[in-house]
């Protein structure tokens, strides 16, 4: 039988990080989360949109356990910012889940003059995830599920000379070499785990094509061209809901069975129901993963030392 969220078992207790909780999968992962009884932080940047987020999850769960918690991943101080609110009031964090992304948009920069989609999409939650591991740590089996894409075949990996990719800058360019960021990060905070000899996990998914409204934004944006009217043409008339969009990382955050280092994807690669999918091996991983762990490190100044944190 297809693995759903009525097969996600009791959370309750367990504390919950989830990025970009406003809307899309972030919205119907928080949903799912604080169903299963777990308390949910929703780390989000609109907040007159995660405000409203809030109130649509508490309509169909009136008892949810909800924090907003504002979270701009473009700025290296607002995300240090919003770790520490964080860890003010949680001791131990259960599940994080790093979701929010941008997509082939116009070249732009963060506040820090990073890229913007390898800042936000990547950067962005490396930093947060290096703030937040002493709570992560501090659970029993923690588990930090990143949210990569199909479009990760097409990135290359970080060069450490031209990590914003100036003068080489193309909005789906820019998207596959993030999203393959997000990738090796989730396999290579694995590596980390076990070297440390720690309980917690690092897992990898993917929605699929979803309709979320994000080939939306890419279409007004004007950042995608063609491939940008397709991909939202495709999304809206053969995408998934983002309630199913949603349940790959859903299920890489809680099915007991789930392991570390595992991707979960839709079955048929872009549609379907979530399954543990393979993770194919790669010519220079280990060396691409060592120069993303070194640019990212140098780039936002903060130390992702999993020893050190245990």
């Amino acid at each position: 039988m297809a693995w759903t969220t009525e097969d996600i078992p009791d959370l309750a207790g367990s504390v919950a990080v989830v990025t970009g909780a406003n809307a899309g999968l972030g919205l119907e992962s928080a949903k799912a989360l604080a169903g299963a009884g777990a308390g949910v932080v929703m780390a989000a940047r609109d907040q007159g949109k995660a405000v409203a987020a809030r109130d649509l999850i508490r309509s169909e769960h009136p008892d949810a356990a909800l924090e907003i918690v504002p979270l701009d991943l473009g700025s290296l101080a607002a995300v240090r910012q919003a770790a520490d609110r964080i860890l003010d009031t949680h001791e131990r964090i259960d599940v994080l889940i790093n979701n929010a992304g941008l997509m082939a948009m116009p070249e732009r920069r963060t506040r820090d003059g990073f890229e913007m989609q390898f800042g936000v999409n990547h950067l962005g939650h490396f930093a947060l995830t290096a703030h937040l591991l002493p709570a992560l740590l501090r659970a029993d089996a923690a588990r930090v599920v990143t949210v990569t894409s199909t479009a990760h075949h097409m990135g290359r990996a970080v060069d450490p000379e031209n990590p914003h990719l100036e003068g080489r800058y193309k909005p789906w360019r820019a998207y596959a070499h993030a999203k393959l960021a997000n990738y090796d990060f989730g396999i290579g905070l694995q590596w980390c785990f076990d070297d440390a000899r720690v309980r917690a996990s690092s897992l990898i998914a993917h929605p699929g094509l979803s309709n979320t409204g994000l080939q939306a934004t890419t279409v007004e944006e004007g950042g995608g061209g063609w491939m940008g009217t397709l991909s939202h043409w495709f999304a809206s008339t053969t995408g998934m809901s983002p309630a199913d969009g949603a349940l790959p990382q859903l299920r890489a955050a809680t099915d007991p069975n789930a392991k570390g280092g595992e991707l979960y994807a839709p079955r048929f690669v872009n549609n379907g129901p979530p399954v543990r999918r393979p993770i194919l091996r790669r010519v220079g991983r280990r060396r691409a993963i060592d120069r993303l762990w070194e640019v990212s490190e140098r780039e936002t100044g903060v130390t992702l030392d999993v020893a050190v944190g245990a």
